[in-house]
């Protein structure tokens, strides 16, 4: 069971009320001036993967302690059109407060972990690993790397304190030194602390070489079509990991995933992935309804 990031959940969801509610709902406030108790399911639009579903319920459960909720499926299932969620009971008035936080988590969550398992379900039979990045919405990198889990996928480093990894924007630089990408693996490796990975992003199969004499741990192929990272992966003969990374999509990623790499990172999962469509259907109740 993937856990969810609890306190990450719990600090997007204080910001994302002050942000929705300042000053309360004013529109539900002039309409219902007492409880008017109501009954409310959260449905699946479409075939999807349910990913925030710990966010919605704590986002109610925040608006108002007293509301009843019903799990009708967990986190990381799948779901089909129709299916029901989550069904909520209590104070109409609360429902609506909560409504839109409750699906904006819900949404945008579980779209990142239904295109993750279509990455997944498509290089299905190849001993590669779907990995995200950082290309993340700031301040949400924990729940959308907890939804990249759900979706069957792996999560790269969370942040720049995780492990090295040598881009083209420090390789760019230290040709202001002079200094190659094979000493600039060795420096990393050098200066890194005990056990830490050191990952070099290149382009070319000299900068694999390089890299390879500077005796990186994984050397991440960017921006290069099967046929290159065929050439690559013969060349580097098991000496190092292979990430492949740059313009993978669906269409080309079973390609990919056969040319042999261990690794296929891909920034779309977070940074591009469709919002899934729910919708949550209220029903008012009589007082004293069971």
């Amino acid at each position: 069971m993937v856990r969810p990031p609890v306190a990450d959940i719990r600090r997007a969801i204080r910001l994302a009320i002050q942000e929705d509610l300042p000053l309360g709902d004013v529109t539900t406030a002039a309409l219902f001036p007492s409880p008017t108790p109501a009954r409310a399911r959260i449905v699946a639009q479409h075939s999807l993967v349910v990913a925030g579903l710990a966010a919605a319920v704590r986002t109610f459960q925040t608006v108002d302690p007293s509301l009843v909720l019903s799990l009708h499926r967990q986190d990381g299932e799948r779901a089909q059109d129709g299916d029901c969620l989550l069904v909520i009971e209590g104070d109409g008035r609360s429902i609506l407060k909560a409504e839109r936080v409750a699906l904006n988590f819900l949404q945008h969550l579980s779209g990142i972990a239904t295109l993750t398992r279509r990455f997944c379900t498509a290089v299905r039979g190849y001993p590669v690993t779907i990995l995200d990045t950082r290309k993340t919405i700031p301040g949400l990198r924990a729940l959308q790397k907890w939804a990249v889990l759900l979706g069957g996928g792996t999560n790269h480093r969370r942040s720049l304190s995780d492990m090295i990894l040598i881009k083209d924007n420090h390789l760019a630089l230290l040709t202001h030194t002079s200094m190659p990408v094979r000493t600039a693996c060795r420096k990393a490796k050098a200066n890194a602390s005990h056990n830490m990975n050191v990952i070099v992003e290149v382009e070319s199969l000299a900068d694999v070489r390089q890299a390879l004499a500077g005796r990186a741990d994984i050397i991440l192929l960017d921006n290069m079509n099967p046929a290159t990272v065929r050439q690559a992966i013969r060349l580097i003969k098991g000496r190092a990991l292979v990430e492949v990374s740059g313009g993978v999509t669906l269409r080309n990623v079973r390609a990919m995933a056969a040319a042999g790499p261990d690794r296929i990172s891909i920034g779309a999962l977070t940074h591009s992935a469709p919002a899934a469509t729910l919708s949550l259907v209220l029903e008012p109740r009589r007082h004293g309804r069971s």
